[in-house]
Order: structure tokens, then C-alpha cells, then sequence
């Protein structure tokens, strides 16, 4: 073999080392298994008018690369999804049992519960990372996901509403304003592990994870984020003190926006349009598609709201409903400029209703 044989043989190694290097890394994942920096799917309603009744599984998908929504070649429950090829990382770390991972797992519906716990955020959500980088995911699921012993799963309750789940790569060093963020929250956490490595930097989610006396939170708490590829996220974080509707009383003031707001509608004391102060916020009551198929608000679960006005170009995604009785839940959103994905959403408004009752067609 001559000098330069081995050389290139050298050099392949190395690139080989590498990429297995990148493939290793804690990451949102996509359809295919490959890092993202981000994605965002919408689980489908089992029922929709323009087609034939679904399974309550099928959703829409976009990521950082692809840019627009598609219909997943998967559904929901498939471990070859995103959510499972993201989760897997999760499921896979929990046997070993990593002293150099940090994870948690949350949601106000506990899997095998028939409680609720009213003193926790009205939150759902789940997160790993090492010391380099990690994953946040925030999502609207009931009962998700199963606990880390009963590997992944999709609970038959989240089958017949619409439901939205985004997930965003984060270095190492984002993750102490998370934890910041998640004080706030006060999430219920019913699997987590976060080993002595973090505490320096997660104090307050070792605490939670372990159920210890939590500091003393203001009432709410802004940060920016930045994900592991330089894209800009503000996140929202109201505690319990905060009593008031997070969609008027801060997020469209802060974001200086009139606001589409899909949210729950189930509650009966579900809150109408409100334009009492300089940025109003109009409820969402019809979706439709690019699958060329509509529903109605009463048959989503999925919580987020989009910019009225193109121009502003804001949109969130988070945990908490417009209802009287979630103003005093903590809660929050995440938020973004990205145009993408304020294109994918606000393209889904067909109608709103006016702060007169009378309905706004797009």
C-alpha cells in the first residue's frame, strides 16, 4: 500500500469519526433520523370536512430544511416519526442510566393518572441534553409521552383533536435560561433525571425533578433564545401570580401585534375576541389545510396564535388556552419571526371572530 493509500485511508477514517460524531449528538430529529435544528407538526382532527375520516394520527410535518408544511409518510404513534425518532434518543438513554445526561418529562395529564394537580403549570413538554446540546419540545398532548419504562407510545386520547408539538435544538449553555423559564412553569414532572453535573447550571430543575422547596418566582418571565444553528426563539413563562389572559395581557403587548389565537374552546369559560387594549386578540374558529380539508376550532386541542398583520410575522406555540379559568395556570409560549414558519400557520386561518361577534373570513 503506498503512502498515499494510506493517507486517503487516514482521511476517510477521520470524516467517518466525525460524521458519527454529529450523528451521536443530542438533537431534534427528523422523518429520516437526521439532526434538525427544528420541526413543528400538527397532528390532524380524526374528523375534517372535504375527505373521508381519518384515524386521528396523520399529521403535518415541516422542519428547518424543508421550509412548508407536508403530510407525514408516518403517523403519529410510529416510532419512524419524528416525535418517535426524536423520543427514541430519550428511551434510549433511560436504560443505561447516562450520569452525563439530563432529562425530564411533563404534563398536567399524567400517564395512568386520572388526576389533574391544579398547583402545577398547565404545561406539556419533555427535554434531554449533555453538556454540549440538547432538545426542548413543547406540545399539547394529554398523557404524552409514556413513561420512559413503557417506551414510546401515543395515547388514544390525543386521537380525536387537532394537536401541535415543536421541538428546537439548543446548545449546552440555553439551558440555564430554560431552567429559568421552567421554574415558572412549575411543571408537573413525572420522569426525570438530573445528575450532580447540572446543578450548577439547572438548580431549579433538580428541584423540580426532586420535588424540593422551590425559590420564590416573579410573575413573569421573558427570555430569548437562541437554537444550536443561531435562529432567535422569545419564550413566555407566567407563574400562578401572574392572573390574567397571557394572550392580552402580555404577548400580543410585547409583541406589539394583533393576535389569531387557535386555542381549546371546549371550556365554559372559553373568552371571546378582546380589543379592550392596544393590541387585540381575535379567536380562531376555522382551519383549513393544504391537504385541501377544513375543521373548526371545537375539534382542536393545539394552542398557538399567528400575527394578524403578514408584515409583524409572529408566531407561538405553547401550553395555555384562552379560558377564564387557565388566567391563573402558569403557562407559556415560545416564539419566533421565523417567515416560514409564520407562512405554514397563518395560511391556515380561514376564519376569525371579530371583538363584535360577527365572524372574519380571510
Amino acid at each position: 500500500m503506498t503512502a498515499g493509500t494510506v493517507w486517503c485511508h487516514f482521511v476517510l477514517l477521520l470524516l467517518l469519526s466525525i460524521a458519527s460524531l454529529w450523528a451521536a449528538e443530542i438533537s431534534c430529529r427528523n422523518e429520516d433520523g437526521e439532526t434538525v435544528d427544528w420541526f413543528l407538526l400538527y397532528k390532524l382532527p380524526k374528523h375534517t370536512e372535504g375527505e373521508s375520516a381519518g384515524l386521528g394520527l396523520e399529521y403535518m410535518y415541516m422542519d428547518s430544511l424543508t421550509h412548508a408544511w407536508q403530510l407525514s409518510k408516518y403517523l403519529v404513534n410510529m416510532t419512524q416519526g419524528a416525535l418517535g425518532q426524536t423520543l427514541k434518543q430519550l428511551y434510549e438513554t433511560y436504560e443505561p442510566k447516562n450520569n452525563s445526561i439530563a432529562y425530564a418529562i411533563y404534563n398536567d395529564e399524567i400517564p395512568h393518572s386520572k388526576s389533574s394537580n391544579w398547583k402545577k403549570g398547565h404545561t406539556k413538554g419533555f427535554l434531554l441534553l449533555d453538556k454540549s446540546q440538547g432538545f426542548w419540545g413543547i406540545h399539547s398532548v394529554p398523557l404524552f409521552p409514556p413513561f420512559l419504562e413503557d417506551g414510546y407510545a401515543y395515547p388514544p386520547s390525543g386521537k380525536p383533536y387537532g394537536q401541535a408539538a415543536i421541538c428546537i435544538t439548543f446548545k449546552y449553555d440555553q439551558f440555564t435560561e430554560i431552567d429559568q423559564q421552567l421554574l415558572s412553569y412549575n411543571p408537573s414532572i413525572y420522569n426525570c433525571s438530573i445528575p450532580n453535573i447540572f446543578q450548577a447550571d439547572l438548580p431549579n430543575l433538580q428541584k423540580l425533578c426532586a420535588g424540593s422547596e422551590l425559590p420564590s418566582v416573579t410573575q413573569r418571565h421573558l427570555s430569548k433564545l437562541q437554537s444550536a444553528h443561531g435562529e432567535t426563539f422569545l419564550h413566555f413563562a407566567k407563574s400562578h401570580l401572574f392572573v390574567d389572559d397571557i394572550y392580552v395581557a402580555w404577548i400580543a403587548q410585547e409583541l406589539k401585534t394583533d393576535l389569531l389565537v387557535e386555542s381549546w374552546q371546549h371550556s365554559g369559560h372559553r373568552l371571546p375576541s378582546n380589543c379592550s387594549l392596544q393590541y387585540h386578540v381575535y379567536n380562531i374558529n376555522l382551519i383549513g389545510t393544504p391537504l385541501n380539508s377544513t375543521f373548526y376550532s371545537i375539534n382542536d386541542h393545539s394552542k398557538w396564535c399567528v400575527s394578524r398583520i403578514y408584515e409583524d410575522q409572529w408566531t407561538c406555540i405553547g401550553d395555555l388556552n384562552r379560558a377564564a379559568e387557565q388566567a391563573w395556570r402558569s403557562g407559556g409560549f415560545i416564539c419566533t419571526q421565523n417567515k416560514y414558519i409564520y407562512k405554514a400557520f397563518r395560511h391556515l386561518v380561514i376564519r376569525y371572530e371579530s371583538c363584535h361577534d360577527s365572524p372574519t373570513w380571510i
